[in-house]
């Protein structure tokens, strides 16, 4: 379980005698609740539009569910974010089986990359990668690879009789090469 949601905020400025049916905008809006998802969606509509909580609404605020949440997937995410130096704009690549997983392994990876905290990020953009031929970095092509092959480092085998005279062992030593020929000396 991811510790953001996504949620789809809809909300417009307050009806007034000027403009009776105002504008609704909706956002896409990753958080850790419902509160901080409507914080996070009037500190993106002050910047983009003349519009303040104190006179407008919001008007739905719903969750959005993945639909293959079974499914391991390559999302990119385009980001901005605020440094020590100045506001860099980024692509990142992540593989995980949600967009709200994606969003949350970058934000773990800007704060241990780039000690950006979640106040300093701004997602502009999260879209699945449909081809394989569209990743770009090689953390995630290493992924992919046809016939991929993990070692078992550390099997636990099952003892045949009911009571075993040995503790079973479940480390296997790589650099143990058994010595086949036990009559001849290596000093003749």
């Amino acid at each position: 379980m991811s510790r953001f949601t996504e949620y789809s905020v809809v909300g417009r400025t307050l009806p007034t005698e000027a403009d009776p049916a105002p504008k609704l905008y909706r956002m896409r809006i990753f958080a850790p609740n419902e509160v901080v998802a409507k914080s996070r969606y009037w500190y993106y509509l002050r910047q983009l539009k003349k519009a303040k909580k104190a006179n407008g609404e919001i008007v739905a605020l719903n969750v959005i569910h993945e639909k293959k949440p079974l499914k391991v997937k390559n999302f990119a995410i385009w980001l901005r974010y605020d440094s020590r130096s100045g506001t860099h704009n980024m692509v990142k690549e992540f593989r995980a089986l949600s967009r709200a997983e994606a969003v949350e392994s970058m934000y773990q990876d800007m704060a241990a990359r780039h000690r950006a905290r979640f106040r300093n990020v701004q997602i502009l953009r999260v879209a699945e990668i449909e081809k394989t031929e569209d990743i770009r970095r090689p953390y995630i092509k290493q992924l992919i690879t046809p016939g991929l092959k993990f070692p078992l480092p550390h099997r636990r085998t099952k003892s045949k009789a009911w009571f075993a005279a040995n503790r079973p062992v479940s480390t296997i030593s790589i650099n143990k090469i058994p010595n086949t020929d036990h009559h001849q000396s290596t000093w003749a």
